[in-house]
């Protein structure tokens, strides 16, 4: 198996657009199912099974919260 490239990648989206997919993503959670979401042209595949997080972080002058999923390859 090949393996994958590291990325790092941040898609700016519009709120209506960022909102559909927190809500195909809280569907997906809720049935226990995968969720697959395109970003920036690569198709990312998220398994039932990820681990979820809500990280905080503040700066001089700034905040941030970041939803997390996190799986092993």
């Amino acid at each position: 198996m090949a393996k994958k490239q590291a990325r790092d990648v941040e898609k700016v989206y519009s709120v209506k657009q960022f909102a559909a997919k927190l809500r195909r993503l809280a569907d997906a959670l809720e049935e226990g199912k995968k969720f697959s979401i395109q970003v920036s042209g690569k198709r990312i595949y998220v398994p039932a099974d990820a681990s979820i997080s809500i990280e905080h972080e503040r700066s001089e002058g700034s905040e941030e919260i970041e939803f997390q999923l996190k799986w092993e390859l």
